[in-house]
């Protein structure tokens, strides 16, 4: 009994971060294109605001670190909402990596290299591998709805990788696909965050 109610409530603070991460990481990035006229959707990278003097990179930066922190938090939630050790460990550990690939972004900006490109590289690759796991543990779970949703996101955000670089370019720079794709990750987020605060999701 006293281990329903820690996972109950660890479920509710999971779900809260799940929300928390993309509204943090997200608001900083749009604020930071706000703040530097010079940015283009098609011809730069997300990544250039970091290494932009002043507020710029200071948003950036500091919203993806801090975005990072909620996001892992949320994935120590993956096991008890899934209810099924082997996927629900899988899928934490492999979210977890994919939010301290998004810190990772912030900790070393595009003027750190080889480190920004390995951490960029891995923040959208580890996204989907995450969401095709979480999907088979929704569906042994038989929560069809939520298992589609979860794998639509996951083939959203590695789609739109696909088409940039295969049939249809999205401009000169990857900040629409990046977008694209963190947005994806974003929205899947804040709903799993939700179920999981939600009586019905335990």
């Amino acid at each position: 009994m006293n281990m329903q109610l820690t996972d109950g409530k660890w479920l509710r603070i999971a779900g809260i971060c799940g929300m928390a991460a993309p509204f943090i990481a997200l608001t900083c990035v749009f604020l930071a294109v706000a703040s530097w006229p010079a940015f283009s959707w098609t011809g730069n990278a997300l990544s250039d605001m970091g290494i932009v003097p002043g507020i710029t990179k200071l948003l950036f930066n500091n919203g993806l670190i801090v975005g990072a922190v909620f996001a892992v938090v949320f994935a120590s939630g993956f096991v008890p909402f899934l209810k099924e050790s082997g996927l629900g460990a899988a899928s934490a550990v492999f979210f977890a990596l994919d939010a301290l690939a998004l810190g990772a972004i912030g900790i070393f900006p595009e003027d750190v290299a080889p480190m920004h490109f390995y951490a960029s590289v891995a923040f959208f690759v580890l996204f989907p591998i995450a969401g095709f796991l979480i999907t088979a543990g929704l569906l042994r779970n038989r929560r069809k709805k939520l298992a589609v949703g979860t794998l639509v996101a996951a083939l959203a955000a590695a789609s739109v990788w696909i088409i940039h670089w295969t049939v249809y370019p999205f401009g000169t720079g990857v900040a629409m696909p990046e977008i694209v794709a963190a947005l994806c990750a974003g929205a899947w987020a804040a709903v799993i965050g939700i179920m999981m605060i939600k009586p019905s999701s335990k």
